[in-house]
């Protein structure tokens, strides 16, 4: 009786391999999953170098490269090159993390500044309105200081620099609010037009400008008890507009006379 013929085992691999496979296939998309989410500690990552350095100084055999460097293969090269590599950009997260640190600090330096001033501004406000002089001075701040100001017509006479008898009572006024931050620095500010000077007193402009600056910072320290150091002048002619020089009103917006009271942060009276 002729023997049964055994029947050929299944082509290809046994089916518990395909089996295998998209297990390892799912454990390395796994690990490579991990491997993109972490993250390198610089610290941790220097002391392993560290570590290689003092017990086999050079990477075994297979190579790599570093950053745009040399490559490191079959031991050739060291791992100070590693280790050098790692350090700058160490360095580098340090200085962009000091950068950041020091905007952090100026922005909220000026935030204080700027706190400070609007308060001020509040308070002069109010004391311009019951002083009953709201019309004849404007109020503005900025992170530096407070602004006083005035039109040069109500103070002076064209071409001259002599505060008007009339003005008198205006600016004791203003004395009166300066007398309430005779610790800050004080700063006025003379301010003409652009149409060239005809007086024989003045030269021109720049020199008409300062004097009216200097006659009103006269009157604050011979009429207050602040500081007369911490009074200032200035003049700035023509050069700094805050209207239209083509038109009369605009002319008469330029020339006028500005009083900067500084904030704690901006008066350095030592």
């Amino acid at each position: 009786m002729a023997k049964k013929r055994p029947e050929d085992p299944p082509k290809g691999s046994p089916a518990w391999m395909s089996t295998f496979s998209d297990l390892m296939n799912l454990l390395l998309c796994f690990f490579v999953l991990l491997y993109s989410m972490s993250t390198v500690d610089a610290d941790k990552f220097q002391q392993v170098i560290a570590s290689l350095q003092s017990n086999m100084s050079i990477l075994p055999a297979g190579g790599a490269s570093i950053g745009e460097g040399e490559m490191i293969s079959s031991g050739v090269r060291q791992l100070e090159f590693l280790d050098s590599y790692y350090k700058d950009l160490s360095n580098s997260k340090s200085e962009d993390d000091s950068e950041g640190s020091k905007n952090s600090v100026y922005e909220a330096y000026h935030e204080q500044e700027l706190s400070e001033s609007e308060q001020m501004a509040q308070e002069i406000q109010e004391q311009v309105d019951n002083a009953g002089i709201q019309n004849l001075v404007e109020v503005e701040f900025t992170a530096e200081y407070v602004q006083l100001s005035l039109s040069g017509a109500i103070l002076f006479d064209s071409g001259k620099a002599d505060i008007l008898t009339d003005a008198y009572p205006i600016v004791d006024k203003i004395c009166a609010i300066l007398e309430g931050y005779a610790s800050n620095v004080i700063e006025v500010e003379g301010h003409t037009d652009n149409v060239p000077m005809t007086s024989k007193t003045y030269a021109d402009n720049d020199v008409l400008s300062m004097f009216r600056a200097l006659t009103v910072a006269n009157y604050i320290r011979d009429n207050t008890s602040i500081e007369p150091s911490h009074v200032k002048s200035s003049g700035r002619g023509e050069y700094c507009p805050i209207a239209d020089n083509s038109t009369a009103e605009g002319r008469a917006r330029n020339r006028r006379v500005e009083i900067k009271i500084f904030n704690s942060y901006n008066s350095d009276t030592d």
